[in-house]
């Protein structure tokens, strides 16, 4: 069992499964990129899966989630998927991506036991979204949403963060859109994870912003707290219901207190916190044929250490120096 100091139980965990990605999206990287880790610097797909095993076999793990970067750019996902939907107990399985792989790769994710998808969406105008992501790749984020909803990766999620001055007043639209195609939208504020390290409490749209952006068009009825669980989205039913909308307000109405997450990077290294400056590496216990007593030991400890927060909150918090990118959303 993954516990921490607070009584929190780690159940979920999240997989990087490389930094690299084909979109250059302005609040998380320069246009010219980043410098990418080296081949010998990443896990290999024997090693990710031989922790995943060893996180759901003897550590409490039911839930696994591939990011990156843009997982679909691993060429080993599939088979990873198929060994990690073999193990007993079988952990729920779900992709984070920016979609533009969807088409191509949706089916063969779905026979090989992937259960859903989320997909980053900021906009639906492709004039912003070439402007966001540095990419004219519009039409084939959308053409992943559709084919991962034919292929029954539902429900599908879409994710979209709103920028000052870009697609601020697209949330009513975005909703309307989610709601029509039968897709879940979430929200989420902008978060200080930015490689260039830009971001500015003072500069971004909160949870308060898109929620009174959505009321002049719908009706929202909050789920209540038993609902939620440990899920970062606050979610509201949208007009009565059935469909839902959620926010994800790290900044603003951070949920510590319910975190289950604990994190792995592309190169292998334990994250307690998506915010956390400190990392406990495993790969250098995998690679000096450390038993999987031992990694489990590790990983451990390295959650009883966990902080109570991310430190959002404090005067003195200092973004973690790797960008999400590196460390998985």
């Amino acid at each position: 069992m993954l516990i921490d100091t607070f009584d929190r139980v780690a159940t979920d965990l999240r997989v990087s499964l490389t930094d690299k990605c084909n979109l250059r999206c302005t609040y998380c990287m320069p246009e010219e990129g980043l410098q990418w880790l080296g081949k010998s610097e990443l896990l290999s797909d024997d090693e990710i899966v031989r922790l995943i095993r060893i996180a759901v076999t003897s550590l409490g793990i039911t839930e696994v989630r591939f990011t990156g970067g843009e997982p679909l750019l691993r060429p080993g996902l599939v088979s990873i998927v198929e060994q990690c939907a073999a193990l007993t107990p079988r952990p729920r399985m779900s992709l984070t991506t920016n979609g533009i792989g969807l088409k191509r790769t949706a089916t063969a994710l779905k026979a090989a036991g992937l259960d859903r998808v989320n997909v980053s969406l900021d906009t639906l105008r492709p004039d912003v979204f070439k402007t966001l992501t540095r990419r004219d790749r519009h039409r084939d984020v959308l053409e992943g949403l559709e084919a991962a909803r034919e292929a029954g990766l539902t429900p599908v999620k879409v994710n979209s963060v709103l920028m000052p001055g870009l697609n601020d007043d697209e949330a009513p639209e975005l909703l309307a859109w989610a709601v029509a195609n039968a897709y879940e939208l979430r929200f989420i504020e902008q978060m200080p994870l930015d490689a260039q390290h830009g971001w500015k409490r003072d500069g971004m749209i909160t949870a308060g912003d898109i929620l009174a952006s959505l009321r002049t068009r719908f009706t929202l009825t909050p789920e209540d707290d038993e609902a939620r669980g440990s899920a970062p989205a606050e979610r509201w039913t949208v007009d009565g219901g059935p469909h839902r909308v959620g926010v994800i307000a790290s900044v603003t109405r951070p949920f510590c207190r319910a975190c289950d997450r604990t994190r792995l990077t592309a190169d292998g290294q334990v994250r307690t916190c998506l915010f956390a400056r400190e990392e406990t590496d495993l790969r250098s216990a995998l690679r000096s044929d450390a038993p999987d007593a031992e990694i489990a030991r590790l990983w451990k400890t390295a959650m009883w250490g966990k902080k109570a927060g991310s430190g959002l909150d404090d005067p003195s918090f200092l973004q973690p120096d790797r960008p999400m990118s590196a460390i998985g959303g």
